[in-house]
């Protein structure tokens, strides 16, 4: 079960669980999504739709069914110098591969160890996403958009490595 022991909430609802749904409906995937902790009328509209795609009840409230029917919403982890694993290599080989012609600074390598070059390349990575530079993937640098691609940062990068 991707989302266990979640409350039921509907429009008006705030804080952390919000902010689980709204990363499990960008994951669905609905880029246009943002994860603010508000459950207000876009995020109940989105929850509608996505409801009605899902063959259950159309009512905007989020109940056990809702959330056993959406993909997991943890938060993806935040990473930054001294990270190291699987999800630093997937990171590192998606600034590299899009880095000709868009943000032009690569990690120098696909090792899973977060180093100096790594972070160089996380922040011309997020000066090109209009993000705050600071060398730390976090929420914000994992919701960029990669345009083109119809992804974010956090599904090219792979939520089977991170997620749980």
């Amino acid at each position: 079960m991707p989302n266990p022991g979640q409350p039921t909430i509907t429009l008006g609802a705030t804080g952390n669980v919000v902010k689980r749904l709204q990363r499990a409906l960008r994951r669905t995937p609905d880029l246009s999504i943002t994860v603010d902790g508000i459950f207000g009328n876009s995020l109940e509209t989105a929850v509608k739709e996505f409801q009605q795609g899902a063959n259950l009840t159309v009512d905007g409230v989020v109940d056990q069914l809702t959330w056993n029917a959406l993909p997991d919403g943890g938060p993806m982890p935040t990473l930054r110098e001294g990270s190291t694993g699987a999800v630093v290599r997937s990171l590192q080989r998606l600034l590299t591969n899009g880095a000709d012609g868009q943000w032009n600074t690569t990690p120098q390598g696909i090792d899973g160890q977060f180093g100096p070059l790594t972070k160089a390349s996380v922040e011309a990575f997020q000066s090109w996403g209009g993000v705050a530079v600071d060398g730390i993937v976090e929420d914000q640098t994992w919701s960029v958009s990669l345009h083109a691609a119809s992804a974010t940062l956090e599904s090219g990068v792979g939520l089977n490595f991170v997620i749980g």
